[in-house]
């Protein structure tokens, strides 16, 4: 395991939104007393969605919540790899699955292409601040592989001509549809399906998990938590562009 230290700048001050303040006394209310410090991975999480990354300010903020020493907080930040250490783009960090099928089928092509497009090595910044890039264990879309995961969608099947559109696309300020990028409906085989063949997925353009990517509009946006949610019962999906044959 990496060592995993606080970045070297560190911004003065954090703070909660009012709206994510009031969320995270809402979790911390779920404990008994005493046991608050259960709630230290769901703020620190809420944290990290209001700014990208943890800061020590934004540490010790849990930790003042939470009535917890600030290492105590700290040993739980830099364990768990979900949690940043670092800033990260002020557009998108990409977390490309560097694992056993993800690599057999091109992920370090995927890889060069954060080197080149982002910067020479992962948790650093693009020129522009806009973009950063890490290699991350399994993310368990083996059968999709290569694949990355920007925010919280997952982008797969994936080739070295539409990873770079990809990175364009959010570089124009665009959130690409994610899921299969080569016209898989889901996970079945490259060759059709040798099964429940009655299953007819012609009436959709996109598999369930797409589709409220695509309702909800952005994947990559800093939690507030005043936002109205955008789910709601009898709203059409957006209409996404279908995705391009991979060629064979």
């Amino acid at each position: 395991m990496s060592i995993r230290r606080l970045h070297t700048e560190q911004p003065d001050s954090f703070k909660f939104t009012a709206a994510n303040k009031k969320w995270a006394k809402e979790q911390i209310a779920k404990y008994p007393k005493g046991r608050q410090a259960s709630a230290v991975i769901p703020l620190l999480w809420r944290a990290q969605e209001q700014e990208g990354w943890l800061s020590k300010p934004a540490i010790e903020t849990v930790g003042t919540m939470l009535d917890m020493a600030f290492i105590r907080v700290l040993e739980v930040a830099s364990f768990y790899f979900m949690f940043q250490l670092a800033p990260v783009g002020k557009i998108a960090h990409v977390q490309v699955c560097g694992t056993l099928s993800c690599m057999i089928c091109g992920a370090e092509d995927l890889i060069g292409i954060c080197k080149e497009e982002i910067a020479d090595k992962p948790h650093a910044l693009s020129a522009d601040g806009n973009f950063s890039w890490e290699e991350v264990e399994c993310l368990g879309a083996c059968t999709n592989a290569p694949m990355v995961q920007i925010g919280k969608d997952f982008y797969e099947d994936l080739t070295e001509d539409t990873f770079r559109e990809i990175l364009a696309a959010f570089a124009r300020g665009e959130v690409p549809t994610p899921g299969p990028q080569n016209g898989r409906y889901a996970a079945e085989p490259l060759s059709g399906l040798s099964s429940l063949t009655e299953f007819n997925t012609g009436n959709y353009e996109t598999n369930a998990s797409v589709t409220r990517a695509l309702e909800y509009g952005d994947t990559v946006k800093r939690i507030q938590g005043n936002e109205v949610p955008i789910l709601v019962a009898g709203k059409k999906p957006a209409k996404s562009k279908p995705a391009k044959k991979q060629a064979k």
